[in-house]
């Protein structure tokens, strides 16, 4: 399912409710909010920034951008904690990084007193609106957001524009072993692939696979389907035990669950216990049960 909506606020948005809270002068003072032109030198990477990996080549084509036409954008900044003369990017690390490399001794900056929460989700929206993160970059980004500030998948949907299924499913990808993170990272695998290979047994197998043969997303999720029947890749996978028949009045349960549920459900007795089978046709679909599950979110409290 493709993401149509906008990105929240939006980042400009963001940065008026800032200013419009904590209005200041057009040079600012030594901490206060404005806009004016700091050294380079004073500026320093946000420790709430979402990116973590900067392309080269498109640093260089920025730094010549920057030598011929300066900066147009100003940098977004706030006071940094723990050093009154340096100033910490909440957006624009990118620029700033290429304003190094053009030696520009100085660039525009907006100042403002922002929150960390304020911090991370400025930077989150800046680049989500670039389209500048990695699969994996977006999922910690959203996975801080519900840990250190204890937001909901909803709430952090509402913030980004996205859905909180997209939230669920990108967030899910930072479950997958290092060495197939890694291929997301370098833009071996796409997000789609790491998402099929969530439900893997041996999802460093099927990646490996996935690499040898060039498989499309749709190629991998039947691969994993495959793996998934058989109980896993190799030859000697053990065959599945054939289920016990169900009862007429189990089968009657089996069709009411079916038709409340919205999926097709399996009832798979063994003695006096057994399974209970949800057969979910894609990650949506399951996301979209799992909150008819869990029902409405519970109020939170507010915090002091």
């Amino acid at each position: 399912m493709s993401e149509t909506r906008g990105l929240g606020r939006g980042l400009s948005a963001l940065i008026g409710e800032r200013a419009a809270a904590t209005p200041g002068s057009a040079s600012g003072s030594a901490s206060g909010d404005g806009l004016r032109k700091l050294p380079v030198g004073r500026l320093m990477p946000g420790r709430f920034q979402p990116r973590t990996q900067f392309n080269d080549n498109e640093l260089n084509h920025l730094a010549e951008s920057l030598r011929h036409s300066g900066m147009m954008q100003p940098i977004v900044a706030r006071p940094a904690p723990d050093d009154a003369n340096m100033f910490e990017i909440v957006a624009g690390e990118r620029r700033w990084r290429a304003a190094q490399k053009a030696q520009l001794h100085e660039v525009p900056v907006i100042i403002r007193s922002l929150s960390d929460q304020e911090v991370l989700e400025m930077g989150l929206v800046e680049n989500l609106q670039r389209q500048d993160l990695g699969p994996l970059e977006e999922a910690a980004g959203y996975e801080r957001l519900r840990k250190e500030f204890e937001l909901t998948q909803m709430e952090i949907g509402n913030l980004v524009g996205k859905s909180r299924a997209h939230i669920a499913n990108t967030t899910r990808l930072l479950q997958l072993p290092a060495s197939v993170c890694t291929l997301l990272d370098i833009g071996k695998l796409s997000a789609g692939h790491g998402r099929a290979l969530l439900g893997a047994r041996d999802p460093e197998a099927l990646a490996q696979q996935v690499l040898d043969r060039t498989l499309s997303v749709r190629d991998t999720e039947a691969l994993v389907q495959a793996e998934q029947r058989t109980g896993g890749s190799g030859k000697g996978a053990r065959a599945k035990p054939k289920a016990s028949p169900i009862s007429a009045d189990q089968r009657e349960l089996q069709n009411r669950l079916t038709t409340s549920v919205g999926l097709k459900v399996e009832i798979q007795p063994k003695g006096e216990s057994g399974r209970l089978v949800l057969n979910y046709a894609s990650l949506e679909q399951l996301e979209d049960v799992i909150a008819r599950l869990e029902g409405p979110p519970r109020p939170r409290l507010v915090r002091n």
